[in-house]
């Protein structure tokens, strides 16, 4: 492979299962279609059912192994479950599983379970999926889980004793940081869990930079309003999901890793470290205490 990564570099994904959270636009749109046009029959998790069968179509006229939605509402772990026991029930394996969908700098809310809507959704929800998915993700050798965080998870902070913000001031911003820093330090506990069980599945992280898509513009803030005449002043969408195709495909790619643009807000794609605080290993295993502890959903990653 040449030092500019690209689509190009994509192996043949034929016989492999992906499955896409937020698949419906953005990144996990063009990230869809990507897999798709290499040969993977694309699961798409979506919220919206009209959206998602926009988006069906579109995946589905460049799929070579077909496309079709799975109703999935990650700000409702019932939703989560049922979704998750679904896929179990009709998939026998699942080779990629890409947490992209996600919420930023929205007005304050709280998911159907209690949680802080941003946490809940970017992190929490991901949590359960990804644990009820995990004894199909394990069944399949060399299955990935890509979690797709953010160059914002560098200003963020975790506050376990004060996760949703009840305590310190809401202000829109400083939870979508947490929620991108916890999706990190999930990735490194849960690729450390695998690693320590001999699993052939890697857990794996990507960001994709300044990207050209429809997150931030919908709270009610003035940094929300400032952001709207910049839309489109981004990378192109596709371009902004190299960094998770890379990190679900590439070949040389190793369970830990983290992907992101080459000049961190633009360009090809690249591995990267992450910040100081999303490499702190106590962090990351009382976060995955307190996951299990909010969720009720125990993580067990042994492999089969």
């Amino acid at each position: 492979m040449g030092g500019r990564w690209d689509e190009r570099d994509v192996p043949s994904l034929e016989g492999k299962v992906a499955l896409v959270t937020g698949a419906n636009s953005g990144l996990g749109l063009e990230t869809s279609r990507m897999l798709a046009r290499h040969g993977a029959r694309i699961l798409l998790a979506c919220r919206n059912p009209n959206k998602a069968a926009v988006a069906e179509e579109q995946v589905g006229a460049v799929a070579v192994s077909g496309a079709e939605v799975v109703q999935l509402d990650l700000a409702s772990l019932a939703s989560v479950a049922d979704c998750a026991q679904r896929v179990r029930d009709r998939e026998t394996k699942l080779d990629l599983l890409l947490n992209n969908a996600g919420l930023m700098a929205i007005d304050r809310a709280k998911t159907e379970d209690g949680f802080e809507m941003q946490f809940g959704v970017n992190h929490l929800g991901h949590f359960a999926f990804t644990a009820l998915l995990a004894p199909l993700l394990l069944a399949t050798p060399g299955s990935r889980v890509i979690t797709v965080s953010s160059m914002g998870h560098r200003m963020g902070v975790l506050d376990l004793d004060d996760l949703f913000f009840e305590k310190r001031r809401y202000d829109r911003w400083r939870p979508y940081f947490q929620s991108k820093l916890a999706n990190l330090l999930f990735t490194a506990e849960f690729n450390r869990r695998l690693r320590a069980a001999n699993a052939a599945t890697s857990a794996l992280g990507a960001h994709p930079g300044a990207t050209n898509t429809d997150l931030g513009h919908e709270g009610s803030g003035l940094t929300n309003a400032v952001l709207r005449p910049f839309a489109g002043f981004g990378q192109a969408a596709w371009t902004g999901a190299l960094p998770i195709v890379r990190a679900a495909t590439d070949p040389g790619a190793e369970g830990g890793q983290y992907y992101g643009p080459q000049w961190m807000l633009q360009g090809h794609p690249r591995l990267e470290t992450p910040s100081h605080r999303a490499r702190n290993a106590d962090d990351a295993r009382r976060l995955w205490a307190r996951s299990e502890q909010l969720t009720g959903v125990t993580f067990d990653v042994a492999a089969p």
